[in-house]
């Protein structure tokens, strides 16, 4: 979706809204998926200054924990702000998804914004023990192996770690 941002901050006397799905199911989000369309909602209201815009994202995001594997699904529902002044749109260092001719790429600032939303390990909760090295089972669901590893003999190479540590 395109918003001609550049118009907009020359003769726009009405705030603008608008509410759209952007479907990113098959985008590159490195690491979780997003199979449902965003939900989002643009809005852009002229100040003196410029504009302040405003996009809402609603997603969900499914992965799997990075400790223990398990699925999971987490829900994102967050606002981002920006005021904007037309010197902006020359800048090269602007960081709003812009074109040649000064339109703003809603669709991409959605991906964008979400992806900085989401954190780079995701975990079924905070306490996650994660997997058995042993046996490869959930250590959240009980596994006999961790006290049988105690109770092994210690590799004499590892001693004088055992030594540091005292």
């Amino acid at each position: 979706m395109q918003f001609d941002l550049r118009n907009f901050l020359q003769n726009a006397k009405t705030p603008y809204t608008a509410h759209f799905l952007a479907d990113l199911a098959d985008a590159d989000w490195g690491g979780f998926r997003v199979p449902d369309p965003l939900d989002c909602t643009f809005t852009a209201e002229p100040t003196q200054e410029g504009a302040s815009l405003a996009l809402h994202v609603a997603a969900t995001v499914h992965s799997e924990c990075a400790r223990c594997l398990a699925p999971i699904s987490q829900d994102y529902d967050f606002t981002r702000e920006y005021l904007v002044r037309l010197r902006d749109l020359d800048d090269i260092d602007f960081e709003l998804p812009l074109n040649e001719e000064g339109s703003l790429d809603i669709r991409e600032l959605a991906y964008q914004e979400l992806i900085f939303e989401v954190p780079r390990v995701l975990l079924c909760s905070p306490d996650c023990q994660g997997l058995c090295p042993i046996c490869g089972k959930r250590k959240a669901e009980g596994c006999a192996c961790q006290a049988a590893a105690d109770a092994a003999p210690v590799d004499a190479r590892l001693s004088i770690l055992k030594q540091l540590l005292s």
